[in-house]
């Protein structure tokens, strides 16, 4: 698996992952994304910023994540300080046929390594209060669970803030 920045070449597959992703979240009742969000606005100004990552597998999109310092100002619903400067990880999917195989893990060690080389010793993400899985892989990680928010983009949905803290 490699992992490496995104390019505007890699839109085509990535939008066909979240396509794909999506109504197997919702199967599992995660309502998080829909077909409005994540798309290719968003996608491509991560990638303007230089903050959108895939990791590649026998030359396929396995995974897309943003890693960036741009934090919601909900955060704070979880007792963070928003004011501390944060790699945040957003729009974390991973596709379909790879899923059970290490990708998103290798996104947050990814984050973290990212963390380090900007000299950031704080970690966030957020997950919908229905992904099991990353409520199991964040502590894994060595992320604790901070609280629990709602997001103005998402309203009637619930989020858990997870934080890492390297020093």
């Amino acid at each position: 698996m490699t992992i490496r920045l995104a390019t505007f070449n890699d839109i085509p597959q990535i939008l066909t992952l979240i396509a794909d992703v999506i109504p197997v979240m919702k199967t599992a009742g995660n309502f998080q994304w829909d077909n409005d969000y994540p798309n290719k606005q968003v996608f491509t100004q991560d990638i303007d910023f230089n903050q959108l990552w895939v990791a590649e597998i026998a030359g396929a999109i396995a995974g897309v994540a943003a890693i960036t310092t741009d934090q919601d100002a909900e955060y704070a619903q979880a007792g963070l300080d928003i004011t501390e400067t944060a790699i945040v990880t957003h729009r974390l999917a991973v596709n379909v046929n790879y899923q059970g195989r290490g990708v998103a893990a290798a996104f947050l060690k990814q984050a973290e390594h990212e963390a380090i080389r900007r000299a950031i010793n704080i970690l966030r993400i957020d997950t919908n209060i229905a992904n099991q899985a990353t409520q199991k892989l964040f502590p894994k990680l060595g992320y604790v669970l901070a609280g629990e928010i709602s997001l103005t983009i998402r309203p009637g949905l619930r989020f858990l803030c997870y934080e890492k803290r390297l020093k």
